[in-house]
């Protein structure tokens, strides 16, 4: 018993001074503000959806701002502001091959929302798979069968009709509000589809722009289409209601998206709240 308990002991002192190392090379290593306020963050436990340090250092400076924004938050940190860079004249996108779809028509959304995304849900209370506030509640979104759906819904003419993006991209700022009300337009037309537990967290969607984006690919057309393609499944495939039973942690995690609906994530999770006003 005591051989064991020395074991035991053993393999916990081990066990702590390997997290302990692996802390201190990551803090060691760090050559920038951001990468060791990434540092920072995993130490204290906020790592948990974060890359590894090695593909978070792959990332431009502004994504790896976006990233550490929220676990930055919930830790009382704050994340040092990225200096813009230079502009550099690059050569035009390669156009997509001469099949591609003609670009769909788009709604009118406001160029200059503004780019923070956080709402004010000081007097709200996180209750499990509600959030209630003053003067009304907000339910968890699931996916919904199709008979719960509006009618024409999955029809052709349902199109998400998010704008291009027509800004300077190296200006974080006007991508941010590009995206910001493309993220507001992309929520609602996901519940709309009966879709809301399998809706992008807007970290995710700010990654699948610059990555569609720097590959040549409109992003506003890219999201048409995966639309469409979603609507196919929806009327072809049955889903499931929900994927799994976690819930956010806090309100720190909230954002919200119009009087009726809330989002949440913890980058590696998105979860929706819709509201029924009182």
């Amino acid at each position: 018993m005591n051989l064991n308990r020395s074991l035991l002991a053993a393999l916990v002192l081990a066990t702590a001074s390997g997290v302990a190392v692996a802390e201190e090379a990551c803090s060691a290593s760090a050559t920038t503000d951001l990468e060791r306020l990434y540092c920072d963050v995993v130490a204290e436990g906020g790592g948990q959806g974060l890359p590894s340090q090695a593909d978070f250092r792959r990332n431009d400076p502004k994504v790896q701002a976006l990233l550490l924004q929220r676990p930055a938050k919930r830790l009382g940190l704050s994340v040092p502001a990225v200096t813009a860079e230079p502009a550099q004249s690059k050569p035009a996108p390669a156009s997509l091959a001469s099949s591609k779809p003609v670009k769909p028509d788009y709604e009118q959304v406001p160029s200059e929302a503004p780019p923070t995304r956080f709402g004010q849900l000081a007097d709200c209370a996180l209750k499990g798979e509600r959030i209630v506030c003053p003067d009304r509640q907000f339910k968890l979104a699931l996916n919904q069968p199709n008979r719960a759906l509006a009618p024409s819904v999955l029809e052709d003419e349902n199109r998400l009709r998010l704008r291009p993006f027509e800004g300077d991209r190296s200006d974080e700022q006007q991508v941010l509000a590009y995206l910001s009300s493309a993220y507001d337009r992309y929520i609602p037309k996901m519940l709309a589809i009966g879709l809301g537990a399998n809706t992008m967290s807007f970290t995710a969607f700010h990654n699948a722009f610059h990555t569609l984006e720097d590959g040549g690919v409109d992003f506003a057309e890219r999201m048409e289409r995966t639309y469409q393609l979603l609507k196919q499944d929806k009327l072809n495939l049955a889903v499931q209601a929900r994927y799994h039973d976690r819930l956010p942690e806090n309100l720190a995690l909230c954002e919200v998206i119009n009087p009726e609906i809330i989002v949440c994530d913890n980058v590696a999770t998105n979860w929706v709240f819709v509201s029924r006003t009182q």
